[in-house]
């Protein structure tokens, strides 16, 4: 990948879930193109090995057995893998916007409308399972809400009136007895980030944020684990897909949209979540509700497994 966290996250995810089923070790490469073969559409690189930045990550060989891609810079470089080793199983995670022919296996969002022989779509994107539920939300009265801040993308904006409705949204919830853990992501501006963490500072118990506070020290496993419900900025895929996997209550914070067409594909996301029955859109007070949690890493790391096998020996099945 190119090492963004919305690309690296959900390959290494596939990747651990695969490992959970078959002997492997797992290799990461953080990938970029040199000017200008970064900018140049795909087509244009014919050998896109030969383009890599001097501060890439190397592909050299002994090739891997499995090819893991995600995101559009990794996208040339599957394609010219398999050319180098037709022996190599590639896989690509996410809308590649190439020919689903040029891969082994794509795992797009069943958002994204892709459909053929070698297409598995599924809920969302691939991500590492929760950490077992404790017992500290019970034990607190089921008052621990978890929220999880995004940033803008070509879909959504975050505003300084994003982050004041959420600011007096989640003011009230906390005047109501929930307790609030909140964390940023590395899309969150630095500076929303900041005020909101101004504006909460006496109502949050965690305010934590990413690629600012100790990496060590990232609460966010033990916020799903320990919390009742969960709220989520409708413009983050991962985050909303992550907190599906816990099975509790998920609520959806409106943004500011920025383009309709991009729009349309989170909204078709958000409606697949509420048609599992995960998620909701947040109008101001908590609901509880049960609902089985999603499962969609499981399920196409099963998916690469029985294909990479028949791959290797058509005589299994």
């Amino acid at each position: 990948t190119d090492g963004r966290a919305g690309n690296e996250a959900p390959a290494l995810a596939l990747a651990e879930a695969i490992a959970a089923r078959t002997p492997l070790s797992i290799v990461k490469k953080r990938i970029a193109l040199a000017h200008p073969w970064r900018k140049l559409p795909r087509l244009f690189l014919r050998d896109a090995f030969g383009r890599l930045d001097a501060a890439s990550d190397r592909l050299d060989p002994p090739y891997p057995d499995l090819w893991i891609g995600c995101g559009r810079a990794s996208v040339a470089l599957t394609i010219a893998a398999k050319s180098k080793d037709p022996a190599i199983f590639t896989v690509q995670v996410q809308d590649p916007r190439a020919p689903a022919r040029c891969f082994d296996l794509v795992i797009p969002p069943r958002h994204d409308g892709l459909a053929g022989d070698n297409v598995f779509a599924i809920i969302g994107a691939p991500g590492r399972p929760p950490p077992p539920a404790n017992a500290e939300a019970a034990d607190h009265g089921g008052e621990i809400a978890a929220v999880l801040i995004g940033g803008p993308n070509r879909a959504f904006d975050l505003t300084r009136r994003d982050a004041e409705t959420i600011a007096r949204r989640l003011k009230a919830l906390s005047a109501s007895g929930v307790r609030l853990r909140i964390t940023t992501s590395r899309r969150t501006p630095p500076a929303i980030a900041d005020d909101l963490r101004a504006r909460l500072v006496e109502e949050a118990e965690i305010f934590w944020r990413a690629g600012v506070d100790a990496a060590k020290d990232n609460p966010y496993p033990q916020m799903l684990a320990g919390a009742a419900a969960i709220l989520v900025t409708e413009d983050s895929v991962n985050m909303a897909a992550e907190a599906a996997a816990t099975g509790v209550p998920v609520f959806l914070l409106a943004l500011t949209e920025r383009r309709a067409r991009a729009a349309k594909k989170f909204r078709a996301f958000h409606q697949s979540l509420i048609d599992h029955g995960a998620a909701r859109f947040f109008e101001g007070a908590l609901d509880c509700w049960r609902y089985p949690p999603l499962n969609e890493t499981a399920r196409a790391a099963d998916e690469v497994v029985r294909r990479w096998r028949k791959d290797a020996d058509p005589a299994v099945r």
